[in-house]
């Protein structure tokens, strides 16, 4: 009876180890995903420098409208009313300090940095990924198979077989400034066209941080100026307009996300 017992309880146990890992392993992918730039992975230092430019005088506007808001709407609709207008235009603020500023700061360091080099037997290559204007590349090296999201421009020399490829990546952002064969290129590499559903889900990242941005101002900043009284329920139901908004922007674009995913797995052929 007490064995039946213990392995009773190893049973029951064994489940829930296997979900503690599995939450595990999906927060260091977040980890990795976060510390190697995020949405601006693979693409270069000075473009993503560009990027954080432009995210900076974005956000420098906001700032400038948030003290409009407070300057000019008190006399006219009250100090809670201003208040919650004006927070609306700090989440596009937030939202570009979350998606750019990772990015913009490896993309500092990569610019003084020393790239590293990277070499490993070619498994396969594709002009296309889930970034927008990059191709993926996928070597196996010591540590195991790894993919880097190249430049297409930079695939054109690689074959359709298997030869030894040398890779000089940026340590941060891992962008490839430069993709080497080594060994004859026996068989020319064809390209399959690109799914429509694969164009979809490189805009997600594009459109869901603007939608999320638009949802939020508009219908926070249309509430917060309409006649409505008392004046601090009106601040309230402002803020909670724009917050549910920005939270419908967010249900669509993971709907259509996962969706996309699984139709972009369905078309991997099956081994």
């Amino acid at each position: 009876m007490g064995k039946k017992q213990v392995r009773q309880q190893m049973r029951q146990i064994k489940p829930k180890a296997a979900a503690s890992n599995t939450a595990g392993a999906t927060r260091k992918q977040r980890e990795r995903f976060v510390q190697a730039g995020g949405m601006l992975q693979g693409y270069s230092p000075d473009q993503v420098v560009r990027f954080g430019y432009i995210s900076i005088a974005i956000a420098v506007v906001c700032v400038l409208i948030i003290a409009a808001c407070l300057l000019f709407l008190p006399p006219s609709y009250g100090w809670p009313d201003a208040v919650a207008a004006s927070i609306a235009w700090i989440f596009p603020i937030a939202l570009l300090a979350s998606f750019v500023g990772p990015g913009f700061r490896l993309a500092l360091k990569d610019r003084k940095a020393e790239p590293r080099i990277v070499q490993g037997q070619l498994v396969g290559a594709s002009s296309v990924s889930t970034s927008m204007g990059l191709g993926m590349l996928m070597v196996q090296t010591r540590g195991g198979t790894e993919q880097f999201l190249v430049p297409p421009a930079r695939l054109k020399q690689v074959p359709g077989n298997q030869v030894n490829v040398i890779l000089t990546i940026t340590p941060h952002l891992h962008h490839v400034k430069s993709v080497g064969v080594m060994g004859q290129r026996m068989v020319g590499r064809v390209e399959p066209p690109v799914p429509t559903v694969m164009k979809r889900l490189q805009l997600i990242p594009v459109i869901t941080p603007l939608a999320l941005a638009a949802g939020a101002v508009i219908g926070d900043d249309a509430v917060a100026l309409a006649p409505i009284q008392p004046s601090a329920l009106h601040a309230a139901l402002a803020v909670l307009v724009g917050a549910a908004l920005a939270g419908g922007v967010y249900a669509v674009s993971f709907f259509l996300q996962r969706r996309w995913m699984e139709q972009v797995q369905a078309l991997v052929p099956r081994t």
